[in-house]
């Protein structure tokens, strides 16, 4: 599935960024390759999109950040998850799993349904 055919939902970006931190600092790029690698190059978050998000996420208190140098020896901001940020990624990570399952259970039940039509057609 092309990476174009998806939106990320409200909220999701949030969820995606403390989690492609809570393995340690990165910086923006760093986060937004994690988060393509992650899903398979199915997810691709754009620049403004990213640091509007982290600066965000910076302002809650959830993340925080001081300037180091790259691999390529630029100068760039790493962010790191403050204790908050870490319950967060706890709170949101049950929430949206629970979400999840919620939504495969009606998908399911839709696929069943079709399949049973299917059968009796």
């Amino acid at each position: 599935m092309a990476s174009a055919d998806f939106d990320l939902l409200s909220g999701t970006l949030d969820l995606l960024v403390l989690r492609a931190l809570s393995g340690g600092a990165q910086h923006g790029f760093g986060v937004t390759q994690w988060i393509r690698q992650a899903t398979l190059d199915e997810l691709r978050v754009e620049d403004g999109a990213m640091y509007t998000a982290l600066h965000r996420l910076e302002k809650q208190g959830l993340l925080e950040s001081e300037w180091g140098v790259t691999e390529n020896n630029r100068r760039a901001r790493y962010y790191t998850l403050t204790a908050t940020g870490r319950r967060e990624l706890a709170r949101d990570t049950a929430r949206w799993t629970a979400y999840a399952v919620a939504v495969f259970r009606v998908l399911k039940s839709q696929r069943e349904a079709i399949r049973l039509l299917q059968q009796t057609s």
